[in-house]
């Protein structure tokens, strides 16, 4: 098979055109006529990542997060992306990420079924009626604690950072996994008790709270690591002839 073809399969699902503006999703680099046996998928194209990839015979690297964001004037050894480019392009492995396209038509969804939201729509519209996280009802309302010990379950998470009265009541969740800063005021203005999202800082986490909404911030690796999983199981479904593998689950960072 064709990097171009397992292309094919991949936007069949998860056309470009559905990424928000300026997200640089597709073909990032190597071949589109490379012939793949093995795919390898993680969510950022790490140094890690690459060497893996490497290791494990890979002829094309699948990500979300994009590896080039926004332009580049140069590609040389003196800077870290650029070396990174380097080693993929030496070892032929042609290099795809989707991004956006993906968080919009699938991830928001899946998100929202690990921890089994019901009657769940898209919380933020941003095309064609489809859009970023969901918002609908936990199966039952629970306490913030007790909501915080469900995120933790279902994303395999250690710990969890939490805004609001731990008593406060749960009844509607809000779920937009990586950065989800931007859809406060949308969580608010569909009235969710919670926002469950990574990235929050002091002020959104405070003024948040302030407003009614309390935050669970799993990181934003910690939920969209569910990435791998999903796109695992969706290429192996859907193409013959090539194996799939995936990056272990690695949080980004420690806390003491």
């Amino acid at each position: 098979m064709l990097c171009r073809d397992v292309i094919n399969v991949i936007e069949k699902a998860y056309p470009g055109d559905y990424a928000v503006s300026g997200d640089n999703v597709g073909l990032l680099a190597g071949r589109d006529d490379k012939e793949v046996g093995q795919i390898y998928v993680a969510v950022d194209a790490t140094d890690e990542v690459i060497e893996d990839a490497v290791r494990a015979g890979a002829d094309m690297l699948v990500t979300h997060h994009p590896l080039i964001y926004g332009s580049m004037r140069r590609v040389n050894n003196l800077d870290f992306i650029g070396r990174r480019l380097i080693r993929l392009i030496q070892k032929d492995i042609s290099y795809y990420a989707m991004h956006t396209n993906y968080d919009v038509l699938r991830m928001g969804r899946l998100a929202g079924e690990r921890i089994k939201l019901r009657n769940a729509c898209v919380l933020e519209v941003t095309a064609a009626e489809e859009g970023l996280g969901r918002i609908g009802c936990l199966e039952a309302p629970l306490p913030l604690r007790e909501c915080a010990a469900l995120v933790r379950e279902a994303f395999s998470l250690e710990h969890v950072k939490v805004f609001g009265s731990l008593d406060h009541e749960i009844k509607r969740a809000a779920i937009c996994p990586g950065s989800g800063k931007s859809v406060i005021g949308a969580a608010i203005e569909k009235g969710a008790d919670v926002l469950i999202t990574g990235d929050i800082g002091h002020h959104e986490g405070i003024d948040a709270a302030a407003q009614g909404l309390c935050i669970i911030d799993g990181g934003h690796y910690g939920i969209e690591h569910i990435f791998i999983e999903d796109v695992i199981k969706y290429l192996e479904l859907h193409i013959d002839g090539a194996d799939v593998i995936g990056a272990p689950v690695s949080r980004p960072f420690i806390i003491m």
